[in-house]
């Protein structure tokens, strides 16, 4: 073969073949994201995040309750804050707003990811899948956006140091417990630059976190948990909040406040937007909800950050009588997008809140609810899922103080699973590194937001004893 002919077999042989596919990454690859990552070092180096900063322009934190109290359902409101002025560690639960705030005035590397935005260590959990085994991950997105990694990282550090001292651990295990957090985070995170992108997709499944974590403590509190998670299902709810009509069907009972059931109007608008929702949902989903009727509607009243918005229980029979429930429930605005552009991050157009949420889990954990889906009632958005689909939690504010680390470090490594399936794991480990800086920052600034949530909370509660927002506990 002549020369050139051995050059143009050259080019044959190195010359792409196909044009570069719109959504696909290119060929060769170009540049270094873990490089990348460590150049940022320089513009924001990594011991700068102990930085807690508080804008002059701060609300207070009733005023701050009072703003996020809006638009929720006047009547229930007085529950939200009676939860909220429990304790610090519950305060911070119903604050994603407040916090969002003071984060976006941190130091940040403005790395995005899809984050949960509200990431603290109760927000954690026990979940069935499709095959009935459980599975652990983070379980709540109502605030969840495209945003900074580090705020969902640095509400978590804070929430196990306030965990941690309700509690009745010492200061230095709360923040040792905070420090794992943030450094299990960094070594999965860096895990899982090294691995191919499907096997990182799919890492550390849930029989291996324990010891991927070293959190050997936390066995007997997770097996308990799972017990309880298996006999939580939707047959269990319908045996204790329902009773037999005289067409043998079965409707809810009245439990208020916490259930009561709602005029025929209003039970048949959520029925009808179950049609819509099913249009949301994986077709192959469809024969599943067939072969179900719809009993019964009713209101039941959720969790601390979410009292006061609308949400409903639907029940739904087979044909031998068995139980689906669906929770219906009402998807507000996300509580962090009006701190984004201060963070130098663009707020997304949202054409329907329930499918941001709905989106936003499916793209942060590792497996969702099949029949995860968005409807709108009434003009309002909703988010539909399984109610009572074998969930389970830890409550890491009753840990004992030698398994609180234990815990910060396995909710580390779901955190970095989650935001490594929108952001390159290579990118944040390049900035993250081997060594313990990041660590020991953002267990200074969980510190000192644990301090900062207490003065808060102290706040709240002087100013319902003073009347200016009405508390109901208890409830």
């Amino acid at each position: 073969m002549t020369g050139s002919g051995v050059e143009a077999a050259e080019r044959a042989v190195t010359a792409p073949r196909l044009p570069r596919v719109r959504g696909f990454a290119q060929w060769p690859p170009q540049g270094s994201p873990k490089k990348q990552g460590k150049a940022l070092r320089s513009a924001v180096p990594r011991a700068a995040h102990r930085v807690l900063d508080l804008d002059a322009g701060r609300p207070d934190a009733v005023t701050a309750v009072v703003d996020s109290n809006a638009g929720r359902i006047p009547e229930l409101t007085p529950i939200r804050v009676g939860r909220m002025a429990a304790t610090p560690f519950a305060f911070l639960r119903g604050s994603a707003g407040l916090m969002a705030y003071d984060l976006a005035r941190t130091p940040m590397t403005r790395i995005g990811a899809q984050i949960c935005g509200d990431a603290h260590a109760a927000n954690f959990g026990l979940y069935g899948d499709a095959r009935g085994s459980l599975v652990i991950d983070l379980n709540d997105f109502d605030e969840t956006v495209h945003g900074p990694w580090e705020w969902d990282l640095k509400r978590l550090a804070a929430s196990l140091v306030l965990a941690g001292r309700e509690a009745g651990a010492d200061e230095d295990t709360c923040r040792e417990a905070a420090r794992d957090a943030v450094g299990a985070y960094r070594r999965t995170m860096r895990l899982l630059a090294g691995l191919s992108v499907l096997d990182a997709w799919n890492a550390i499944a849930d029989e291996e976190l324990v010891s991927h974590t070293d959190a050997h403590d936390l066995l007997g509190t997770l097996e308990r948990v799972s017990e309880k998670a298996r006999a939580n299902t939707s047959g269990r709810f319908a045996a204790r909040s329902t009773e037999e009509t005289e067409a043998g069907g079965r409707r809810f009972v009245d439990a208020p406040p916490v259930l009561r059931r709602v005029p025929d109007a209003e039970a048949a608008a959520v029925a009808a937007a179950l049609e819509p929702y099913a249009a949301t949902l994986s077709e192959d989903r469809l024969p599943l909800l067939a072969r179900h009727a719809v009993h019964d509607v009713a209101f039941r009243v959720v969790g601390t950050g979410s009292v006061g918005t609308r949400s409903y229980v639907v029940l739904l029979l087979d044909h031998r009588g068995e139980p689906l429930v669906l929770q219906v429930k009402e998807a507000r605005p996300s509580a962090l997008v009006p701190h984004l552009a201060a963070a130098g991050f663009q707020a997304p157009a949202v054409e329907h809140e329930g499918r941001r949420v709905v989106l936003g889990q499916k793209s942060m954990q590792v497996v969702s609810d099949i029949l995860l889906g968005w409807t709108t009632v009434g003009g309002r958005p909703f988010q539909v899922r399984q109610f009572r689909n074998r969930k389970g939690s830890v409550d890491p504010a009753a840990l004992a103080a030698d398994q609180i680390d234990d815990y910060g470090r396995m909710t580390g490594a779901l955190l970095a699973r989650a935001h490594a399936h929108s952001a390159d794991p290579r990118l944040i480990a390049g900035y993250c590194g081997k060594n313990e800086e990041l660590d020991e920052a953002v267990a200074a600034f969980a510190v000192a937001y644990a301090d900062r949530t207490e003065a808060d909370h102290a706040e709240l509660v002087a100013g319902v004893r003073a009347g200016r927002i009405a508390a109901e506990t208890g409830v």
